[in-house]
């Protein structure tokens, strides 16, 4: 699979990987633009580029009111095919993937939104409200057109469910540090140590923490437990209390020692 064998180039190199969200349209495409250029720039190494939609189940009052405003300006699932394929296309060092609920992709239908993730170049998908028991047939076929199919370890799987959810996943892990849903900050303890050792035993694949990571302390407790760590709503409200152009430096500050 291409992306787990880019991450791995990637990690020979680098102690651990970044990666980045943003919901497409919010507060605008041309806001977006700028802020993946910053982030690219910065070395991030992956971007969720989410869809939005009415009802975003696991995001909590920043990215669900980034949903709710795309869609209110008329964002659409092809407009946002379109955006991804142009910065596919101008960020060739990056590998994008899709987040979205399920709803978007059945409405829009399975097979054609994968095979247009596929052509234009996304490397997976993040379908956070698909459960694995449900989503075999999706994952297959992901899997068949070279996307990752992205699935999730959450604080409170057993290892057992850890490496039955794992056996159906390609890429990485999306490893969720809490419960709850995103945006409140993360404690960066021995209990999440303890746990991300449990996700660690469970499968091969590389593990990307997410859920609260917010800052160059969150990112170094990280490293050498995860493989990646994924800013999301940190960068969302960045934009919307400073702009587009604050991304950029707050995102090479993550990594400083």
């Amino acid at each position: 699979m291409k992306l787990q064998s880019d991450l791995l180039h990637r990690l020979e190199e680098k102690p651990i990987l970044l990666m980045t969200h943003l919901v497409l349209g919010y507060p605008s495409f041309a806001t977006n633009r700028e802020v993946i250029r910053q982030m690219a720039d910065n070395g991030v190494d992956c971007i969720e580029l989410q869809i939005p939609f009415s009802e975003p189940m696991a995001d909590g009052p920043v990215i669900l009111k980034a949903n709710q405003d795309a869609l209110a300006a008329g964002v659409r699932v092809r407009d946002c095919l379109e955006f991804a394929a142009e910065m596919v296309a101008a960020h060739p060092r990056v590998n994008f993937l899709f987040m979205t609920y399920y709803n978007i992709v059945f409405r829009h239908g399975e097979e054609a939104f994968l095979e247009h993730a596929a052509r234009i170049g996304i490397r997976g998908t993040i379908i956070p409200d698909l459960p694995p028991e449900e989503g075999a047939d999706l994952h297959r076929r992901s899997s068949e057109l070279g996307l990752a199919p992205i699935m999730f370890f959450t604080p409170t799987s057993t290892d057992s469910r850890m490496r039955e959810v794992a056996d159906q996943g390609q890429g990485f892990i999306y490893v969720v540090a809490r419960r709850g849903v995103t945006g409140a900050p993360t404690e960066m303890d021995a209990g999440l140590a303890e746990y991300l050792g449990r996700c660690r035993r469970a499968t091969d694949l590389p593990l990307a923490v997410g859920f609260g990571i917010s800052r160059r302390e969150d990112v170094a407790m990280l490293t050498g437990r995860a493989d990646m760590a994924v800013i999301g709503t940190a960068t969302i409200r960045l934009v919307d209390e400073q702009g587009p152009s604050a991304v950029g430096p707050f995102i090479a500050g993550l990594l400083k020692s």
